[in-house]
């Protein structure tokens, strides 16, 4: 995909790590100029953009709560006056943690809510209008595929990115025709959000996928990034699964 994102301009959130880390640099890879936001990891925030920079393209990294609407507005002011108006977002920055039923407290369910879904709001409507003016925009949600597989002890997270994929489906109906909305829902992934997990669950897991393994974030990051090229100019309102097979859709 070399040299699909020239001349734009993405915004990566969570980019400082994991799967966020791998879109930015994929992106940079393609062309794209980039902005990340990260929440508290400033020094492997600063490692992306100088590596992005090493690439040729532009790069900033900014502090960013998502579930802040003061957060989200200040994250996207800097991104467009250094590098101009947003082309391309992809919404990577989320939590995750276990907790047995019996634990669930309305304040965990709230924070849960708040960065993962209400996140999601904040950030895509901080774009959106923005896209919709210029004609132009490509939106990736991720989701998991928690949200379409029982979770005894990840209810609060499942209930959230679940929401996310009903967001995205509405976004890509209302912002049509010229700003594309998809989700990428990624099964269990190398990233340090992986590791809430015990050994012997990771190992359960891997036993009940296809492939017979946990996914790589460029993987998962080459999910997003077809969806956010024009390679996919004609799909909108997709939840893709990228999960080595443990969840198949119809």
């Amino acid at each position: 995909m070399a040299d699909s994102f020239e001349h734009r301009v993405a915004l990566v959130t969570g980019g400082s790590r994991g799967i966020g880390r791998a879109t930015a640099l994929r992106l940079a890879r393609g062309g794209a100029d980039v902005a990340i936001s990260f929440v508290t990891r400033v020094a492997e925030a600063d490692e992306v953009v100088a590596e992005i920079r090493r690439l040729g393209r532009r790069a900033l990294a900014v502090p960013c709560d998502v579930a802040q609407p003061a957060d989200v507005a200040r994250l996207v002011a800097e991104a467009r006056d250094q590098l101009g108006p947003i082309d391309l977002l992809a919404h990577c920055g989320a939590i995750s943690n276990l907790c047995d039923h019996t634990q669930l407290t309305f304040e965990r369910w709230r924070e849960t809510i708040d960065v993962n879904l209400n996140g999601t709001f904040l950030v895509v409507f901080a774009v959106k209008d923005e896209m919709i003016a210029r004609r132009f925009g490509r939106i990736v949600t991720v989701s998991s595929v928690a949200a379409l597989r029982p979770r005894a002890a990840q209810m609060h997270y499942a209930a959230s990115k679940a929401g996310v994929i009903a967001f995205t489906h509405c976004c890509a109906e209302a912002f049509a025709p010229h700003v594309r909305v998809n989700c990428v829902a990624p099964g269990l992934t190398e990233t340090e959000m992986m590791h809430v997990l015990p050994a012997e669950r990771i190992q359960a897991v891997v036993n009940e996928t296809p492939l017979g393994r946990v996914g790589q974030p460029d993987e998962i990051a080459a999910a997003i990034c077809f969806l956010l090229s024009e390679e996919s100019s004609f799909v909108t309102g997709q939840t893709v699964m990228a999960c080595g097979g443990r969840v198949m859709l119809p």
